[in-house]
């Protein structure tokens, strides 16, 4: 006889009961039940194949911009270049995404409740990592990691954001340590990259100049000898255009519309000396490369719903040689100037301030047409020239 299964005999359910009942009478073990039970119990018959199943109806096609279109976006931002680049670029921010990464709790209830159950009960109880970061002495390679999205507060106005690691006002501008350059000595680039860090500290940490003031601190330290600098930048201040914005230079939000949460602006980036050469010969360049990150809320009384502007600025300053230029003492000179800003409305540009949204009036914006890519204004690792231009989206803020 075969041993195959097909030509095993056929044991009707009765009598296979009764063998087992019998099996176990006998005290047979589990092991040996198993062996005797193979020996007479058939392997069952293949299943027949199931029949193909009907081809499902497509999917239902959304009209485009549902959800993920342009009314769920807003142009909240730019960015813009002086002297070599002219023009206003930008960036603005996708309110879409924003709120599913800023506010993940706004979602939670259309969540089954056995998967809103297993998350956590705040999204502020995620620990997070708030140790400072390393000064920066070169270009990042990549963009910092993402953070657990929770919303910002009035009492943690960066939490959710790589700026919390990020150093607190000036002193994340850290200057390098001087050493004789060009036609200086050692002592006078010590002098130079300290006017540096002034100026910046006094056009983008001035508490009087982030309320809308004017930056009379730092026009000080312009010198009035070089080119007409300082007198365009006088004239943006008092008459602000498109063409001649402050803001590429200055930080000011309009004490109407927005005001800074505390007193901490957050700070990243570096600092280099170099002797000029060709066209800056007889200059010593500073050049500074710095993103600010500011925590604003609405102007009116009582506003708590905070959000951050985002601004980075590349700016370069000249110290000419005395002796082959004129120049004034103990003043700058810039040569060079570029920006980039994050939630920033670019839809009004030209007004002298910068001018962050907010969720309660982002769908009252109007939309004007982007040209720029989606950024990271965190990403510190493209130069200004690398990044799109013109209106476009920030990946967060």
């Amino acid at each position: 006889m075969s041993d195959k299964p097909s030509d095993q005999p056929s044991v009707s359910d009765e009598d296979w009961a009764a063998f087992v009942e019998n099996a176990r009478e006998q005290g047979l073990g589990t092991e040996e039940q198993s062996k005797a039970l193979r020996k007479v119990r058939p392997k069952k018959a293949p299943k027949a194949p199931k029949a193909p199943k009907a081809p499902k109806a497509p999917k239902r096609q959304e009209p485009a911009g549902w959800r993920t279109g342009p009314a769920w976006q807003e142009m909240n931002g730019r960015a813009a270049r002086r002297r070599k680049v002219k023009g206003v670029v930008g960036i603005a921010l996708a309110a879409a995404l924003a709120l599913v990464a800023v506010r993940p709790q706004l979602f939670t209830g259309l969540l089954p409740d056995d998967v809103t159950s297993a998350l956590p009960s705040s999204w502020s109880d995620r620990p997070e990592d708030t140790t400072p970061l390393a000064a920066e002495t070169a270009a990042p390679t990549s963009a910092p990691d993402d953070v657990d999205p929770d919303r910002p507060t009035l009492k943690e106005p960066f939490r959710g954001s790589p700026a919390v690691r990020w150093a607190d006002g000036a002193a994340g501008i850290e200057p390098p340590a001087a050493k004789a350059t060009g036609w200086m000595s050692k002592k006078q680039v010590e002098d130079a990259l300290k006017r540096s860090k002034d100026f910046l500290v006094a056009s983008n940490l001035d508490p009087a100049v982030l309320k809308g003031g004017k930056p009379s601190a730092a026009l000080r330290l312009i010198d009035p000898k070089f080119g007409n600098l300082r007198s365009e930048v006088e004239q943006a201040l008092a008459r602000p255009t498109e063409e001649h914005d402050p803001t590429i230079v200055f930080s000011r939000f309009d004490p109407a519309e927005a005001r800074v949460v505390g007193s901490v602006v957050k700070i990243r980036g570096r600092m280099s000396v170099e002797k000029g050469t060709g066209k800056d010969s007889g200059q010593v360049l500073v050049h500074t490369d710095y993103t600010f990150v500011y925590p604003v809320v609405k102007a009116r009384p009582g506003a708590d719903a905070v959000e951050r502007s985002i601004v980075r600025r590349v700016l370069t300053f000249s110290f000419v040689d005395p002796a082959r230029f004129r120049a004034t003492p103990g003043k700058l000179g810039v040569s060079d100037w570029d920006a980039q800003f994050g939630n920033n409305d670019c839809a009004h540009p030209g007004n002298g301030f910068l001018r962050p949204t907010f969720d309660e009036d982002r769908a009252a914006l109007p939309q004007p047409s982007r040209s720029g890519a989606a950024v990271d204004p965190y990403d510190r690792s493209k130069t200004l020239g690398e990044l799109p231009r013109g209106c476009g989206t920030v990946t967060r803020s």
